[in-house]
């Protein structure tokens, strides 16, 4: 990861967008990484990669069979979890 300064920021801003563009840039405060610029598209698939993607739902809204199959899951679990 390339890495500026902080003094860079006004002096080198072309280059630290040039190279942010590139891949993450580190901006250092007394020697001490303290921010990381990204590109929209590298911040985005962050974002993305951390949204809970499990679906909530009660067992009355589900069809029939589907219920019988989560009961029989939660069920099994609770038996192995016994012995």
């Amino acid at each position: 990861m390339r890495t500026f300064s902080t003094s860079d920021l006004s002096r080198k801003s072309g280059d630290i967008i040039a190279s942010a563009l590139q891949g993450p840039t580190a901006i250092s405060q007394r020697g001490k990484p303290r921010l990381v610029v990204l590109c929209v598209e590298q911040y985005e698939a962050l974002t993305q990669a951390q949204l809970d993607r499990r679906i909530v739902g009660a067992t009355a809204e589900m069809p029939d069979a589907l219920a019988g199959d989560v009961a029989l899951a939660i069920d099994s679990f609770l038996s192995t979890d016994e012995g």
